[in-house]
């Protein structure tokens, strides 16, 4: 895909992470919706409440807006963060990324202690 100004942005892919009922998830995916269209991001929507994993990992934080499959915000969604994130160069992952939720909510323990 390409942005408007014609950098390729297909490397980067944009997850919402929701659940049926959820009012910030509907102000979430207009932010999402709206700069991945002006960008030409892909993005995905994904309810918790399929996968076990996810409610563990996310149910506390709804929507939750990954990129790359790397948690990037939850709760409310910064449309100007969110648009500095996907215009940076996707690089090599940083050693201690978390890619999953189950990594991701080890990572968030672990920071926690």
């Amino acid at each position: 895909m390409t942005g408007r100004s014609g950098e390729s942005r297909a490397a980067h892919t944009i997850t919402l992470l929701t659940r049926p009922g959820c009012h910030l998830c509907d102000e979430a995916r207009a932010v999402i919706e709206r700069v991945a269209a002006d960008l030409g991001v892909a993005w995905q929507e994904r309810d918790i409440t399929g996968s076990a994993e996810d409610l563990r990992a996310y149910s506390d934080m709804i929507p939750v807006t990954l990129i790359d499959g790397v948690q990037h915000d939850f709760w409310r969604v910064s449309e100007q963060r969110l648009r500095a994130a996907l215009s940076a160069p996707r690089g090599p992952r940083v050693a201690g990324a978390a890619a999953s939720p189950a990594d991701q909510a080890t990572v968030r323990r672990r920071s926690e202690r």
